[in-house]
């Protein structure tokens, strides 16, 4: 059904007041899934429209899309969408900083530690000596990425671990905020065998000690970008020093659309929001701002790789690991990461009289408030 923007904003009012243990009728459900696709088709429209005015746009095998160079595209992404996947390795459960983007925001006193002297690999937990014993057994990936919070906590941890996997070909890149950065431990990353450094510019708001670190990290490591949601505050912020950042000789920018979970939602209350094949959800202005973003980039002629790292890449990641790992046709780990949906979250689109779906019909008969049963 076609439902329409004030059908839907009717129902979204009422679902919004229900308690939060009461499920919905099967044509209810319907009425929500209908909203959704509506939204998510004027989105698209929207987004087309968009890709359409970037010069050079290409796609990787049809997984994601990114303006530049070819060999400035990030290793790490490619081991992501085209090879066994992104294997996680986690150890450091602290951070310096707390982001309003971020996916633990407002419970980081609370991530449960990995243990002393342990790492999560594939939710195994291992000593830094059982390494051989791990890539003896299994295949080994075409990628690792340290994630899990921010790595420079303790990073004089992470060296031998790096140095192991490095010895043993599997491409490696770390996420940081670049606060902690020094030229001394970026230069023993390098060493160490670090393939990958990328720095969530965004968790600083471009801070000049972030980007000077960046400028060092390219004399020690072969790739050096950013990754970073996109959010208004760092799309302004970028372009405020955009010659400096530039200037580092970074080699990608990978523009994360930025996703919403239980944590980090209550910051953004109130903005226009779209579920993704009712999966993530996450600010309209997220991915537009993005390909804004790579508009830029490919006109001025900025000479590196800038990647729209969106939802539906998201899905193509998933789609390609549970490929990977033998899953059945069209299986993935790609889904909505509310236990409940957020109807609330969804009122302010659908009052907002700018928003404009596509096409409008009359629900049908047994939909409308006072038929259902």
């Amino acid at each position: 059904m076609k439902i329409s923007k004030k059908d839907a904003l009717t129902w979204f009012r009422f679902f919004a007041a229900l308690p939060e243990d009461e499920e919905l009728l099967t044509k209810q459900t319907e009425i929500v899934y209908a909203a959704m696709y509506q939204i998510e088709a004027a989105v698209e429209a929207q987004n087309r429209a968009l890709i359409a005015g970037i010069p050079g746009l290409k796609s990787l095998c049809g997984r994601t899309l990114y303006v530049g160079p070819d060999d400035r595209f990030p290793a790490g992404c490619k081991s992501c969408l085209l090879g066994t996947g992104l294997s996680a390795v986690r150890r450091t459960n602290r951070c310096n900083i707390q982001c309003k983007f971020c996916y633990n925001y407002g419970e980081l006193d609370a991530i449960p530690p990995i243990g002393e002297g342990l790492w999560e690999i594939g939710g195994t937990r291992l000593y830094e000596r059982d390494l051989d014993l791990l890539l003896s057994v299994q295949k080994k990936p075409t990628g690792i990425a340290y994630v899990y919070l921010e790595p420079f906590m303790e990073i004089e941890k992470y060296y031998g671990v790096v140095r192991r996997f490095h010895e043993a070909g599997v491409h490696q890149h770390l996420y940081t905020n670049g606060l902690l950065a020094t030229e001394e431990n970026l230069r023993a990353l390098g060493e160490s065998g670090l393939d990958e450094l990328r720095f969530n510019l965004g968790a600083s708001g471009c801070a000049d000690s972030v980007i000077e670190a960046i400028g060092v990290a390219k004399r020690y490591i072969p790739q050096v970008g950013i990754e970073t949601p996109m959010t208004p505050e760092f799309y302004d912020a970028f372009f405020k020093k955009k010659e400096k950042i530039l200037a580092t000789g970074l080699d990608f920018i990978n523009c994360a659309e930025l996703h919403l979970n239980d944590n980090n939602l209550p910051n953004y209350l109130g903005e226009n929001l779209y579920a993704c094949r009712l999966g993530y959800i996450s600010p309209i202005w997220s991915r537009q701002l993005t390909l804004r973003f790579m508009r830029a980039a490919a006109e001025e002629n900025w000479g590196l790789a800038v990647h729209d790292c969106s939802n539906m890449t998201k899905l193509a990641r998933d789609l390609n690991l549970k490929s990977k790992e033998g899953g059945w046709f069209g299986a993935s780990g790609y889904a909505c990461e509310f236990a409940r949906f957020p109807y609330e979250a969804f009122l302010p689109v659908l009052e907002d009289d700018g928003f404009q779906f596509i096409g409008e019909e009359p629900l049908p008969k047994g939909y409308n408030p006072g038929e259902l049963y």
